[in-house]
């Protein structure tokens, strides 16, 4: 089992979880977050003022899927994510361990 946590811009968002679902992906967590990579933030002009935005508005979607799942999954978040322009976002996968369902107790990929 992967977790793939997908951190992508926010207008973004529905087309990612469109594409997730299509691939079986039945599940996921969304979190609004903060920061830049590359594009380094930006300056912009309020009542008169300019100021500098050093953190950028994402979205970051986390998901745990089945081995033979994960190169879907990252395919369609990077086809349905990308608009070609700085700041699109990164992937991030990691293996995880275990997973339990805390109502029914069911363990692993049965859990997921």
């Amino acid at each position: 089992m992967k977790k793939i946590e997908a951190v992508i811009k926010p207008f973004k968002l529905d087309e990612v979880r469109e594409a997730l679902s299509e691939v079986g992906v039945t599940g996921l967590t969304v979190t609004e977050v903060k920061g830049f990579g590359r594009q380094k933030g930006h300056t912009e002009l309020y009542r008169g003022a300019e100021y500098v935005v050093d953190f950028l508005p994402k979205i970051k979607i986390e998901i745990v899927v089945a081995d033979a799942t994960v190169e879907p999954a990252i395919d369609a978040i990077v086809k349905a994510a990308r608009t070609g322009k700085i700041g699109d976002g990164k992937i991030f996968v990691t293996t995880v361990e275990s997973v339990v369902r805390i109502r029914t107790g069911e363990t692993d990929e049965a859990a997921i």
